[in-house]
């Protein structure tokens, strides 16, 4: 912990006494051990006057992965509000990506818990905490703007050239569905047999819906 994040712990109101805390970490190997992350947490966690209720710990996985079974744990957990703080060693142990930090610190909050970064020095009990979670639930909305506007001038792009955009249009054979028609198939039979959209056999024999 940096001097000025550990002066703001130690200045936050005794209220926060006897907390109750799930702790997570994860090692990217099996080789690597989650021991040394663990052991600064739960110093930690001494040193606030808190109570650890479960170590969720993941090994062996990346941290892109959607699913991991220590992190799933952990949410269903908070679901159930069981927890009042989640303790994580570094963002990068916890998220897969900003806008997954974003929308995780954001049902913590939802659920009145707390989230602390260790090693980022990021504690949203803190004024500073919550600031800097505002800073980085501005910069995912900032990225998922710029990434929309690129989407939308590609695809108005596209339409100025003239391609099609959407999936590609199925080629009907109309005379083959007018003769599967003669032969007495129903229109879910002809679908079956052609690929081709109840709404497209439609059209093609020319009836109404």
């Amino acid at each position: 912990m940096t001097a000025a994040y550990r002066k703001e712990v130690e200045m936050a109101p005794n209220t926060q006494q006897g907390l109750k805390v799930a702790v997570y970490a994860r090692v990217s190997t099996r080789d690597q051990e989650p021991e040394n992350q663990l052991l600064a947490l739960r110093d930690y966690v001494r040193h606030r006057g808190w109570t650890i209720v479960q170590e969720f710990v993941d090994r062996g996985i990346s941290g892109a992965k959607d699913q991991r079974p220590g992190l799933n744990a952990l949410m269903q957990m908070a679901g159930h509000r069981k927890i009042d703080v989640v303790l994580v060693w570094r963002f990068d142990r916890f998220a897969r990506s900003v806008r997954h930090l974003v929308t995780a610190l954001d049902q913590f909050r939802s659920l009145g818990i707390e989230f602390i970064s260790y090693q980022d020095n990021i504690d949203t009990s803190t004024p500073t905490g919550k600031m800097t979670f505002h800073i980085i639930a501005a910069m995912a909305e900032f990225e998922r703007s710029l990434i929309q506007e690129r989407i939308h001038a590609g695809l108005n792009r596209a339409r100025a050239q003239g391609k099609h955009l959407g999936r590609p249009r199925a080629t009907i054979d109309a005379d083959r569905i007018r003769a599967l028609r003669q032969q007495g198939l129903s229109l879910q039979q002809i679908v079956r047999e052609t690929g081709i959209n109840k709404d497209a056999v439609r059209r093609t024999l020319g009836l109404r819906k």
